[in-house]
């Protein structure tokens, strides 16, 4: 069911161009290799035309985490995502919960109210329109 969920709303935001011509990762061949091999190209090419090149690295390491539910759910809703499809990531991102073992002990049960899923085919997915427009 989430591959199905994937494939539709990748196709729905490629149609209504909402994913960036220049993102990269979590597409298909897409991936953070190309964006290099990309960058390698553009920086080679500013290197042989006597141009300056400024880089800049952002580590977005947690950025999955910090993904508040409600804002992405109104994300989706700006974008046209509406009716069961959003009824349903919806009910996909509600009522998880989170616990820690260490050793013999378990720590308290947390709810999760922000981050997208990972280790799921759909958390990728739901991230990239955040950067989308």
């Amino acid at each position: 069911m989430e591959r199905v969920i994937v494939i539709n709303l990748l196709n729905y935001l490629s149609l209504h161009k909402l994913i960036n011509k220049e993102q990269h990762g979590f597409l298909a061949r897409r991936s953070t290799t190309s964006n290099l091999l990309e960058s390698l190209n553009d920086w080679s090419l500013c290197v042989e035309n006597g141009k300056r090149q400024q880089v800049a690295y952002i580590d977005v390491a947690k950025a999955f985490d910090s993904v508040c539910h409600n804002k992405l759910i109104a994300e989706l809703k700006m974008y046209g995502i509406c009716g069961s499809l959003l009824q349903w990531i919806e009910d996909f991102l509600s009522g998880r919960s989170h616990q820690t073992k260490v050793g013999y002990r378990l720590s308290e049960v947390a709810f999760i109210i922000s981050g997208i899923v990972q280790g799921s085919c759909l958390g990728p997915v739901l991230f990239l329109p955040r950067d989308a427009l």
